[in-house]
């Protein structure tokens, strides 16, 4: 069976889903991914020895924003009404990385996964912007969705 994507009509042009005639469900997402630090790094955020502040609470802050925010920065997404959004942080220092954790929930007619995912990224982009002038050999790596729950495609879970 063939998948029909979404956001593409029959002569192949992007469009926006059409939402309206969608049931307003419960829908949660929550996406992870990590930034590989190296010790001095881990270090300066760990003992708040960063210049630019608290690295982690500005990152937090700023992954929350790019959450009420995305549908301005991915062309096809909705705006939507984010009802809850908690963005964690899980230093491991013997990996040499942070891991980040959003979680986003909203009631609507279309999912919260590429909120949860940009949150993420925006939230380790921040770290790197704040730490960058210790050292620019930071990654981003393993962003992905770990589970939605909520609409026409049911519950995923990675």
């Amino acid at each position: 069976m063939e998948q029909k994507l979404s956001h593409f009509d029959e002569n192949g042009n992007a469009v926006m889903v059409d939402v309206s005639g969608k049931a307003e469900t419960s829908r949660t997402a929550v996406a992870e991914g990590s930034i590989r630090v190296g010790t001095e790094v881990m270090e300066a955020i760990q003992n708040r020895k960063v210049k630019k502040g608290d690295v982690l609470t500005v990152a937090q802050v700023a992954g929350i924003m790019a959450v009420k925010r995305t549908w301005e920065a991915i062309p096809m997404c909705h705006p939507l009404m984010i009802q809850k959004c908690n963005l964690e942080f899980f230093p491991d220092e013997q990996k040499g990385e942070i891991r980040a954790v959003c979680t986003v929930k909203t009631a609507g007619q279309t999912g919260v996964e590429m909120e949860a995912l940009y949150g993420v990224q925006v939230a380790l982009l921040t770290i790197y912007d704040m730490c960058k002038a210790i050292d620019k050999r930071m990654v981003l790596t393993d962003i992905h969705l770990l589970e939605k729950s909520g609409g026409k495609s049911g519950d995923f879970h990675f």
